[in-house]
């Protein structure tokens, strides 16, 4: 499964100079002025990961695979987006295929840079976002209320969806997210109508403070933005956009001299995963042998057999047992064989929660 992460905000907070920084792809035309990304610019980049670059010295397979995330640079939106202002509904669709929103905010000062609301102000441009979310949101709750309310004449269930559907508009109209609704619990047809709507104030966010190289360890700004974070249990990423793009023309050695004078430990585009992960509840594990060492993403707390599924859905159906190695056990051995010897490979069933980082094999019969 690969995670998915769509990059809004307003015209020239920095969206398409992360994107270009974060997917190594100099593709998202980046300018001082509103509505640059037009369609929505799309990438998928390997997720960094330490554990697969040792893994793979140690099992020399044939091939390497990472994880992998889906980046989605979305059209500068404005006051008014969800009523047509701007480019109005077009970046919409996009977000509601995404698993995440990132939202950018500028959070440095710079005279030369335009703002469209004339001042920095990260906490307004939040506020002007997620306002248009939730109206975008309500105009889809709305719609959606009324085929209900047409259908219920005839239906009880539809009759039933259309009672939840009118509680959940009143729940927007109050200025509250889709993600503080609660739904029915063990409702199938509610979880399969919540799906189908696709509420984009559903969705978790990650708030992104995009500062100079002047506030890389964090400035009044970004501090804001991080403790609005923390407020709303959401995620935060602080990132120099400009000196990320401006790693790309380096090789991997010179990037991380580059980030080490500057004393920062991770790139733009592993913090904002990072935040992505933790934010999404995710994890990996890990298949390794001479033919190929894998990263997989799974949600934390899955059991054995799903996470078997995301390698092909007949290891979950199938699923007898899988052989499991936490990843600092078969770091530490010279190989499985020592390991199964020295009884670190343990054999685990049906209701093992799958750990980060462990090394799977899984038997299954279909």
């Amino acid at each position: 499964m690969a995670l998915s992460i769509g990059i809004v905000g307003l015209p020239n907070v920095g969206k398409s100079t992360l994107f270009n920084a974060l997917t190594k792809a100099q593709n998202a035309q980046a300018a001082n002025y509103p509505f640059c990304t037009i369609e929505p610019n799309k990438a998928t980049v390997a997720v960094p990961d330490a554990r697969v670059d040792a893994l793979t010295i140690k099992a020399k397979p044939k091939k390497t695979i990472y994880a992998s995330v889906d980046f989605i640079d979305i059209a500068g939106l404005v006051r008014g987006a969800s009523k047509g202002e701007g480019l109005g509904n077009q970046f919409l669709g996009n977000i509601r295929e995404c698993a995440a929103i990132v939202e950018v905010v500028r959070c440095f000062e710079d005279e030369n840079i335009t703002h469209v609301d004339g001042t920095v102000d990260p906490i307004r441009d939040i506020s002007t976002i997620e306002t248009e979310l939730l109206l975008a949101d309500l105009e889809t709750a709305s719609r959606r209320l009324e085929r209900l309310q047409k259908l219920s004449r005839t239906s009880k269930d539809s009759r039933a969806m259309a009672e939840l559907v009118e509680k959940l508009v009143a729940h927007l109209n109050e200025g509250n997210p889709a993600s503080s609704f609660a739904l029915p619990e063990d409702d199938a047809q509610a979880e399969t109508l919540w799906r189908e709507m696709g509420l984009l104030t559903a969705k978790p966010v990650i708030y992104c403070s995009n500062v100079d190289e002047s506030g890389l360890e964090g400035n009044e700004l970004s501090k804001r933005v991080q403790d609005y974070a923390a407020e709303h249990n959401a995620g935060f990423a602080l990132v120099c956009a400009k000196l990320e793009e401006e790693l790309q023309g380096l090789d991997e050695a010179e990037q991380k001299e580059m980030l080490s004078s500057f004393g920062i430990e991770a790139s733009g585009l592993e913090t904002v995963i990072r935040a992505g992960y933790a934010t999404l509840g995710l994890i990996s594990y890990f298949t390794a042998g001479p033919d190929e060492v894998r990263a997989w993403t799974i949600h934390n707390g899955w059991k054995a057999p799903k996470a078997a599924g995301v390698i092909h859905t007949d290891f979950e159906k199938g699923f007898i047992r899988a052989e499991v190695i936490s990843y600092d056990d078969y770091m530490s051995h010279e190989s499985e064989a020592a390991c199964r010897s020295d009884g670190v490979l343990r054999v685990e069933g049906k209701d093992y929660v799958v750990q980060d980082g462990d090394v799977m094999h899984f038997l299954f019969n279909v």
